[in-house]
């Protein structure tokens, strides 16, 4: 009988998240793109403003562009002497005792100081009196009140968002550059796969963890090269990593095969091809034998076969490689977050347990999250039931219902 391979240690979790991020030691390279492609992305470089906002004082009302002093003491009879709209200014300036007609966001005339509010006026032809008195620069937004030609509002590193769109459009950015999106290929792996659609064997089942896998990977920003299902020999597997490579593929994901079975060839390929492997235990349950190494350039994601274990992976550790390879600084952030247990959990062992949980609101509205009975990590069905999965860390004692927790949400996404 052949020797089994000496199995190296269990990595803890955090130490496996470590090692992972430090292949993603800085973002990938910057590229332009129009400003309305860049939604999703991050900044690859400061974004300054190339003007001022709004480059004149203008009118926060509709009313009378007036001087402070004309109006002190009420009744005032004014005179007016042209009008101020948005996009047509009056050109000239008021003095003592006269007044521009002036609308909201029209540029505010020379000599005039303050806007008062058409309901505080009573209009008879050129004629306006006062009838309210109002304290200097009232309902007027003075030059650059929002921002500055020259002044950084956008620092490398930010997800834009709407709001940032809109904030660069208004400093006068028709481009921006942001770091290129990642492009993760997607390996499946093994004769037991075939793809949906197709009717499966006495020994298949149809393969689903690489469209999980695809989702999450577009969510967290990245490009995606699908490259279907390899089975399990050297010469498929070792064609579709030639694949990977010949589209420059930032990181190479697998499913399945990782670990070093008789029948899990994955790694051995990887090896083959050049792979320096970085480590493949974790002492965590689901996904164990998550593998992770690099060949040149591109990093290397070996996930479990098991459809939670691989989904669970994912969000662990590949989420978090491609918002590093992004430019997210915060990319090994923790991804757990308080609620209280809805019933009691048993004491655990040595390694870290990721437990699929329903969650729901207590009275006074905090989340409450309650295991699911069945946990094996076969059961998809269970997966989509689950809003979250229970951190248990290592050897954690028993817990009684209503006790504190960290969960880890299952909504994903690039924030």
């Amino acid at each position: 009988m052949a020797n089994s391979p000496t199995l190296p240690p269990m990595l803890p979790v955090d130490e496996a998240l470590k090692r992972l991020l430090a292949s993603a030691e800085k973002p990938l390279p910057p590229e332009t793109v129009a400003l309305a492609l860049a939604h999703g992305r991050r900044l690859a470089k400061d974004v300054a403003a190339r003007r001022t906002q709004p480059p004149d004082a203008l009118s926060a009302m509709d009313g009378y562009a007036v001087r402070a002093a004309d109006i002190a003491k009420v009744p005032a009879k004014l005179t007016m002497i042209g009008t101020s709209s948005a996009g047509h200014g009056f050109d000239g300036a008021i003095t003592a005792g006269q007044a521009v007609r002036i609308f909201t966001g029209a540029r505010m005339p020379a000599g005039a100081d303050t806007v008062l509010i058409q309901e505080d006026t009573k209009a008879d032809g050129a004629t306006i009196t006062a009838l309210e008195s109002e304290q200097l620069g009232r309902n007027v937004r003075r030059a650059g009140l929002d921002f500055s030609a020259g002044d950084v509002l956008l620092k490398a590193g930010r997800l834009i968002g709407p709001a940032e769109l809109a904030l660069a459009a208004a400093m006068n950015h028709a481009t921006l550059d942001v770091v290129r999106r990642p492009l993760v290929a997607i390996l499946a792996t093994g004769d037991e796969l075939v793809s949906p659609g197709q009717e499966p064997g006495p020994d298949q089942i149809v393969a689903s963890n690489n469209f999980a896998v695809a989702a999450y990977a577009r969510q967290a920003g990245a490009d995606v090269l699908d490259l279907g299902i390899a089975g399990d020999n050297f010469a498929a597997l070792e064609a579709a990593i030639k694949r990977a490579r010949d589209a420059k593929a930032d990181v190479l994901v697998t499913l399945g095969g990782a670990s070093v079975g008789d029948h899990d060839l994955v790694q051995s390929a990887l090896t083959r091809e050049g792979m320096e492997l970085g480590f493949w235990r974790i002492a965590m349950r689901p996904g164990k034998p998550f593998m992770h190494g690099r060949i040149g350039d591109m990093r290397i994601a070996g996930l479990p076969g098991n459809p939670v274990s691989a989904i669970v992976c994912c969000i662990l550790f590949v989420l978090p490689l491609i918002r590093a390879l992004t430019g997210d600084t915060g990319a090994g952030r923790d991804p757990s977050v308080p609620a209280l247990l809805g019933d009691d959990v048993p004491a655990n062992d040595k390694r870290q347990d990721y437990v699929r949980a329903r969650l729901t609101p207590d009275e006074h509205g905090l989340p409450v999250a309650t295991a699911f009975k069945r946990q094996d990590s076969s059961m998809l069905g269970v997966l989509a039931e689950a809003q979250c999965l229970i951190v248990r860390p290592p050897n954690a004692a028993a817990a009684k219902k209503g006790e504190p927790c960290r969960i880890v949400p299952l909504n994903q996404s690039i924030g």
